[in-house]
């Protein structure tokens, strides 16, 4: 009769525990206190397959063989110091020597000392569960809270405060490797009016075509942000002056081309200002920033529905 113990799955419940023995003599008891009705067992030795097998179940049982060294090296590969957070560990193992289960403590391990109890051995395993459930969940809300601090609630884009995050780093990286950076700058034009006509309902919703419009138009290394009200940002890393030119104007096409739910013979044009660095008059974040914004201004002055440069940036080299 073939061993239940031999090969991967005892069986397929919602917990796959991995039991890392070599000498698999800790299996049996293992077994019958986890039981087919609750987890699946896989089993593997030590050795340096451990981690990644560590990666595809929702908790690993440490078992120590004799080789005491190798021990240590499973529980320092599954719970390092650095790093991403594996699976949660139950170490099981005698009470000498001590220094095995000290340490797995120290990890943040759970531990079981034999002789250990059925019972002890599984509300150990339960423990460990919810408390990586736990984790995960707070986790999950820490990056979502992260994602709706940076976006705009009505767009989806980014938000005003993560484009100056943005701005500052990518000129920042700009400055370190002599790189270029470009900013395009945009304002809806008569804005005010569809709003007026149509309601702010309507209005909103040609924002949000807008933003999808503007969202086509750029690569996905560029950032597109909602800078206020009417008004957006496109942040074109690693882009010369020329390429920020290009990209202006298939968005100011791509925005005049847009038919709008609102109604067919609505057309939404836009105003642009675009900077770019390196260059004299641009030395920092805020520079970029002044620069592309009298830009924009400058094509509202000069009748809307075009993109103005400032008038210190001259058109640099082609090239994107």
């Amino acid at each position: 009769m073939k061993s239940p113990f031999c090969g991967d799955t005892v069986n397929s419940r919602p917990f796959t525990l991995l039991v890392v023995d070599d000498s698999q003599s800790t299996l049996p008891r293992l077994a019958r206190a986890l039981g087919p009705e609750d987890f699946a067992l896989r089993i593997t030795a030590h050795g340096p397959e451990v981690p990644r097998l560590a990666r595809e179940v929702s908790l690993v049982v440490l078992c120590p063989g004799e080789d005491a060294q190798a021990s240590v090296g499973s529980l320092e590969r599954l719970m390092p110091e650095e790093g991403p957070v594996g699976p949660p560990v139950v170490l099981v193992a005698p009470p000498e020597p001590r220094g095995l289960w000290l340490e797995a403590l120290r990890r943040g391990a759970e531990v079981v000392l034999d002789p250990w109890s059925p019972d002890e051995l599984v509300a150990r395993v339960h423990r460990a569960l919810a408390v990586q459930a736990r984790m995960e969940s707070l986790a999950a809300q820490v990056s979502e809270l992260q994602r709706l601090s940076s976006t705009d609630g009505l767009t989806g884009l980014h938000n005003h405060r993560h484009f100056q995050e943005r701005l500052r780093e990518e000129f920042r990286r700009a400055q370190r490797y002599d790189d270029s950076l470009s900013l395009i700058l945009l304002d809806l034009d008569y804005f005010k009016e569809i709003n007026d006509k149509y309601g702010h309902s309507a209005g909103d919703g040609v924002l949000r075509e807008v933003a999808a419009a503007l969202t086509r138009g750029v690569r996905e290394t560029d950032l597109v942000a909602r800078y206020g009200g009417e008004e957006f940002a496109v942040l074109l890393p690693r882009t010369h002056l020329t390429g920020a030119l290009t990209v202006a104007e298939r968005v100011r096409r791509e925005l005049r081309a847009l038919r709008l739910e609102v109604s067919d013979s609505l057309q939404v044009t836009a105003s642009l200002g675009v900077s770019s660095f390196p260059h004299r008059t641009v030395l920092t974040p805020e520079q970029l920033l002044l620069t592309a914004d009298e830009a924009l201004y400058q094509a509202k002055r000069d009748g809307r529905d075009r993109i103005c440069l400032h008038p210190q940036l001259p058109v640099g080299p082609l090239g994107t």
